[in-house]
């Protein structure tokens, strides 16, 4: 796709205008004759409801028009089929149509002031729209040059704004004569003509051959814009890599996308000549497609406006109203999955978010919630991750050993033709007001990890790169999944060992659920059946059809819950949660002076923020505007099950140990003293194996181990192969 994003003197095979009336290519329709048609149509075109919906139109938006190609079906075949085998021609003439016909409606109103006069109209832009489905990009080929296609993808980059001349003024260097040239729309170029048409005055010199040079301030210019379309994900044929094709945009379709939005794409398909510097085949020219219409997927929008029909938003408030909504959300997250409710509900806190706050001094405060799933493998980690990339109105799903830091914020490319630099956002910005997923989230380098930082707590992501400074908006929410260093939970550890994440990012994490594999008779036996249904059934086992099922129905609910909804604390609920939270401190603080060591997952200001926004998304699963103290329980009560428990969790000095095994621990702490001096070291499997032939089972030594390391009595070297006495 080199020199996608520059002015190149382009290149089409089409006259400006149609030929003659007599060319059979034509058939029976002049130019003339097209035109009367086309005002026709907008100005006498009856809708559904017998109202005229394209004049009313006009009037209301003078610079712009949307055609449904069914309509102009309906009104007159011949015209239609016309605009979709000729388009470069007959678009031209739709629009001076338009114009004409805004005019006429325009003069009217004047009329009726008592003042006659002719209303100066601009021109008017024609968007055609169409339910035919799209083409794919793969199938497009040479016969549909000129021809209007209709295709989908996913914007992935676009240029800057240029301004394309529409009219050229042309100077005589000679006569210093003026003269105006069209130039053919899209990436086209103007056909300057060879010699001056002056006719030389008795004594004054004759024009020389080429003697024109350009007036660019006299000329009349268009906004272009050109874009990158990528197909969509599902549409690339397994093993293949998605295509990309080149799209401009001019007048009032420019800056109207931006990178990682679904497009479906009604345009011109036409070539241009690429840069001068190929030598060789003339006759090879770079495809492009000249947009005339353009819709936004429905899903991705999430920033605009959402339409929803009075029937949608009565069923949501019905909805809202029912005293079982909660439990009846979870139980639509992940339904495949047995078990894990506190998850589930976790999920639908981070799904719906809390409120964003903007303070009078101009500090944003987060409404995201960021949930960290970590546990041993096969307990439908992943699957979560994936329901929740399904369900969230825009998502990205990442894995930890593929992503590095500049593919989860921004990277800086540098552009083959016109040697610019440009910015190309990553998962963090593509995912701007969702969720992003991201699996694996302990195999990440650490310092692609520290690149998250900023985004998950401040969301902006700055770049300072290859001279370009400035800062992108990542208003996400993070779901993590990541497995303990050792692989499986380990309970001989202490927390510090089994999570071996940093504090910076875990106290970034509203949420941290530890996830375990308990073997139990019974709850194995549900598992098993549950899973053999789902693959049996090929679908869930509860096979319930009702309406407010489905991943479509929850998607729309989820989008009209965060729009329409920003509830705020009550003033009970905040005292309430004050006292909660200085309790938890004050029991802290007991703990570290009882223990002399700290907790292994801090608390600190910024869990007190995540309880809050936890209330805030309760309270918008039921698009109330106040958060209440029953909100701020369940808010608190999912923040005992996840992180406090995740802090408690592991070994520590208070396990309830039986007398014989404290006593048998005592002897192995007895045996290693001996067995080490102060600041001697050795071997941990060495020590391990001297002392299980003494007869000391390996765990309890193992455990001796890692009291007198918590003691700091001993401490761990070289990765924790080697022991060194300290005390």
């Amino acid at each position: 796709m080199s020199g996608w994003d520059e002015g190149a003197v382009f290149y089409s095979d089409q006259a400006q205008f149609p030929r003659g009336g007599g060319d059979p290519d034509q058939g029976s329709i002049t130019r003339h004759s097209a035109l009367r048609k086309f005002k026709e149509f907008i100005r006498g075109f009856n809708g559904e409801k017998g109202d005229f919906p394209y004049r009313e139109s006009l009037v209301h938006n003078p610079d712009r028009l949307t055609v449904a190609m069914e309509d102009l079906d309906a009104f007159d075949g011949v015209l239609a089929d016309k605009i979709r085998k000729l388009p470069t021609d007959f678009l031209p003439l739709f629009e001076t149509a338009a114009s004409e016909v805004l005019a006429s409606l325009r003069s009217k109103v004047a009329g009726e002031t008592g003042e006659m006069e002719e209303p100066v109209t601009g021109e008017v832009q024609i968007f055609l729209s169409s339910k035919e489905s799209s083409v794919s990009m793969r199938l497009i080929g040479a016969e549909h040059m000129s021809k209007l296609v209709k295709i989908a993808g996913i914007a992935i980059a676009a240029s800057r704004v240029k301004a394309k001349a529409t009219y050229v003024t042309l100077m005589c260097k000679n006569c210093k004569s003026l003269k105006t040239v069209p130039c053919r729309p899209g990436l086209g170029g103007a056909i300057v003509p060879r010699s001056c048409d002056h006719v030389p005055q008795p004594g004054e010199e004759p024009c020389p051959l080429d003697p024109w040079i350009i007036a660019p301030d006299k000329s009349k210019y268009v906004d272009l814009q050109t874009l990158k379309l990528q197909e969509n994900p599902e549409d690339v044929p397994t093993g293949e890599l998605p295509r990309n094709m080149l799209l401009s945009v001019d007048r009032h379709l420019v800056q109207t996308i931006v990178p990682g939005t679904r497009l479906t794409v009604m345009g011109i398909y036409s070539v241009y000549q690429a840069s001068a510097a190929q030598k060789g085949a003339v006759g090879v020219k770079q495809p492009y497609i000249r947009v005339v219409g353009l819709e936004q997927a429905r899903e991705n929008n999430s920033n605009g406006p959402s339409t929803y029909t009075l029937d949608e938003e009565l069923e949501f408030k019905e909805f809202a109203q029912r005293h079982d909504a909660y439990a009846k959300l979870c139980s639509m997250i992940a339904p495949s999955i047995y078990g894990h409710a506190d998850v589930k509900k976790a999920l639908a806190c981070l799904l719906f978010g809390g409120s964003k706050k903007r303070l009078p001094d101009g500090v944003r405060l987060r409404g995201d919630t960021h949930v960290l799933l970590l546990g041993d493998p096969s307990t439908a980690k992943s699957q979560f991750l994936k329901f929740v990339e399904k369900t969230a109105p825009v998502a990205v799903y990442t894995s930890g050993k593929g992503s590095s830091a500049a593919g989860l914020t921004a990277s800086v490319i540098r552009d083959s033709s016109s040697r610019e630099f440009y910015l190309e956002g990553g998962a963090m910005v593509l995912a701007d007001g969702g969720v992003v997923c991201i699996d694996e989230f302990d195999k990440m380098r650490p310092e692609d990890r520290v690149a998250i930082h900023e985004a998950m707590e401040q969301q902006t992501i700055s770049i300072a790169k290859a001279g370009i400074t400035t800062v992108l908006n990542s208003r996400t929410s993070v779901l993590a999944a990541a497995n303990p260093p050792s692989g499986r939970y380990d309970d001989l550890k202490t927390a510090q060992d089994n999570i071996d994440l940093q504090t910076t990012i875990l106290s970034r994490f509203d949420l941290i659920f530890i996830v375990k594999d308990i073997r139990m008779y019974d709850q194995d036996k549900r598992i098993a059946s549950h899973i053999i249904k789902v693959h049996a059934s090929g679908a869930v086992a509860s096979k319930s059809t009702d309406a407010t099922e489905g991943e479509n129905w929850l998607k729309r609910y989820i989008e009209y819950c965060r729009v329409t909804c920003q509830p705020r604390l009550s003033e009970k609920a905040a005292e309430m949660l004050q006292n909660k939270y200085v309790e938890i401190r004050q029991k802290m603080r007991q703990q570290a002076n009882e223990t002399g060591r700290p907790a292994a997952i801090p608390i600190t200001v910024r869990q007190l923020e995540a309880i809050i926004r936890l209330s805030e998304s309760l309270a918008k699963m039921r698009l109330a505007p106040v958060a209440t103290q029953e909100h701020v329980e369940e808010a608190f009560r999912l923040f005992n099950v996840s992180t406090m428990d995740a802090a408690r969790s592991g070994i520590n000095e208070h396990m309830n140990l039986t007398p014989e095994i404290a006593n048998e621990i005592k002897q192995a702490e007895t045996q290693i003293k001996r067995r080490m001096g102060i600041g001697s070291h050795i071997s941990e499997r060495r020590l391990i194996d001297e002392l299980a032939r003494m007869g000391m089972n390996e765990s309890i030594v193992r455990r001796a181990l890692l009291i007198m390391h918590q003691r700091d009595e001993v401490e761990y070297k070289r990765e924790r192969h080697v022991i060194v006495r300290k005390a």
